[in-house]
């Protein structure tokens, strides 16, 4: 890995411009720090653990691009540095993390080489961090991308803007900071949240399913945790064990806001949700933060955004939200995956292809138990060449490599339409006949394919008018075929679990997959 990076970073550097300022390049000095960058561990000691061999990598890229000439030269400089280095704690980032060295926070006379090479290590450490995340998105939460999605080179992005804006440090934190709006948003809320008090609030126990207009006598703490959050306005005269109608509203407020159907009814999620505890959402904020670090570049280049934890599709042109609407998404047992792609063509009237977890663990035994399933749903047996079947010759306890293919219509599970796009996951978008489901919430139904409501419209915002209507056209003529878009549109498959709304309200939604607690203990880990 060693040899590998410094080769790649080697070879970058050629095709990096030259950056010293205009002013910078008439200081004339003797000082070259690269030979005490070789032997850093016997002159610099101690080093941070921070300084691993990446770091020392990046360290080596930026010195080399300065001929070895110290970095920080001027007292306004490190002020400014000191103070962006401080505003990362509204990214959710820790400072100390990126504390500078003694002999350079004790002021700028007392500056050393030694302090050079460490400062300028916490300067591309903190930029690498805001612009790629603390930690490796790949490691936790991987995310494939097709290859026209592979994202920029992380190191070599940030070795640019740090030598780019050098003298003005916070530039750099500027250009280096994710410009989407969820990054942009979520931040602001966060900055205001890390400085307010923590509330309080009381654990409710499980208990039998609560419906408004019954009894129980949880209500009295429940009232208070949503007063604790200003959900229901504290009163004196309280009714008691009474579900009224003030709790109520105050608990479909409360379920609106954190991705439930709010339908006032006190059940397993909306208990689950109210008991995440104050500190709690507040790290979830900074583990979202987080996300949206990894997801910049191809959230920021995405049409059509879906996010799996709120089961919701997003169309974005010119970083303007254009439509939204609600998806099903992949259960816990088969989760819909993370990926950046492009939407390149549709199936219309598409048969359906019973995936092999599917066939494995849902067809199968419901074959075993009556054969006529297969009539009832109007599926064919086909062979691993693709030649049809008798479904009286197969052995269904022991079939082999066959197929099942489902025909095309109403009980299709695809519907009339299935967006495709490059993937190794045999996912897709598509519409589908369990309309119903799209009014629940969470809605964690599928076996980890994206059903889209409102699927039509999807269509207005992928195709063009005359597409549009040709597409309309071969949908009705009832055929099975397959139709390539003139405008592929990128797409990415993504995964958060709290935003923040223009208006800087907080949304949150069910960690489905159960993500957050992983990423949280990550975060409280020292940085890799």
């Amino acid at each position: 890995m060693f040899k590998k990076t410094t080769l790649y970073l080697s070879a970058a550097l050629l095709t990096l411009p030259l950056v010293v300022n205009a002013d910078e390049a008439t200081v004339v000095t003797v000082t070259d720090l690269r030979p005490l960058l070789a032997e850093l561990p016997q002159h610099c000691s101690p080093l941070p653990a921070s300084l691993t061999v990446n770091a020392q990598q990046l360290l080596q890229a930026f010195y080399a691009q300065r001929a070895g000439q110290p970095a920080w030269q001027r007292s306004e400089q490190l002020q400014q540095l000191r103070e962006q280095l401080a505003l990362l704690a509204d990214d959710g980032l820790d400072p100390s993390e990126y504390a500078l060295p003694s002999l350079v926070a004790e002021g700028f006379s007392e500056q050393c080489d030694c302090g050079d090479l460490l400062t300028s290590h916490s300067y591309l450490q903190a930029l690498l961090h805001v612009r790629r995340g603390r930690l490796l998105q790949q490691r936790l939460e991987p995310l494939w991308s097709a290859p026209e999605q592979t994202p920029a080179d992380s190191q070599l992005a940030t070795l640019s803007l740090a030598l780019l804006h050098l003298q003005t440090p916070a530039a750099a934190f500027a250009s280096a900071r994710p410009t989407t709006a969820q990054y942009q948003r979520l931040r602001s809320a966060y900055a205001q949240q890390r400085l307010r008090m923590l509330d309080e609030w009381p654990t409710l126990p499980s208990a039998a399913l609560l419906k408004p207009g019954g009894n129980d006598a949880r209500l009295p703490a429940l009232r208070t945790r949503l007063i604790a959050q200003g959900y229901l306005a504290a009163r004196t005269d309280a009714p008691g064990t009474a579900f009224d109608e003030a709790t109520q509203q105050a608990l479909e407020h409360f379920q609106r806001e954190h991705g439930l159907n709010p339908d006032g009814i006190l059940g397993p999620a909306t208990l689950t949700e109210l008991n995440i505890s104050a500190p709690m959402r507040r790290e979830q904020l900074r583990a979202n933060l987080e996300r949206l670090r990894w997801l910049a570049e191809p959230m920021g280049d995405a049409e059509v955004l879906i996010n799996v934890a709120a089961a919701e599709l997003q169309v974005i042109r010119h970083h303007q939200l254009l439509w939204r609407s609600r998806t099903q998404v992949g259960r816990a047992d088969r989760q819909t995956p993370l990926l950046a792609s492009r939407i390149e063509r549709l199936t219309l009237n598409p048969t359906w292809t019973v995936p092999p977890t599917i066939l494995r663990e849902d067809k199968l035994p419901a074959i075993r138990d009556d054969i006529s399933y297969l009539a009832r749903h109007q599926m064919s047996v086909l062979d691993r060449a693709g030649n049809l079947l008798d479904p009286y010759t197969v052995d269904w306890q022991r079939p082999g490599a066959i197929q099942l293919r489902q025909a095309a219509g109403s009980h299709n599970p695809l519907g009339r339409l299935a967006v495709r796009f490059d993937n190794p996951f045999a996912v897709y978008l598509h519409d589908t006949p369990s309309q119903q489901l799209f009014s629940k919430a969470p809605r964690a139904f599928s076996s980890g394919c994206v059903r889209v409501e409102a699927v039509d419209t999807l269509l207005t915002w992928l195709l063009t008018a005359d597409e549009l209507a040709d597409v309309q056209t071969r949908i009705a003529s009832g055929k099975t075929q397959q139709y390539r878009l003139q405008h592929p549109a990128p797409l990415l498959i993504a995964y958060w679990t709290a935003e923040a709304t223009l208006d800087g309200d907080l949304r949150f939604y069910p960690d489905i997959y159960q993500r957050d607690a992983r990423l949280i203990e990550a975060l409280a880990q020292p940085a890799p």
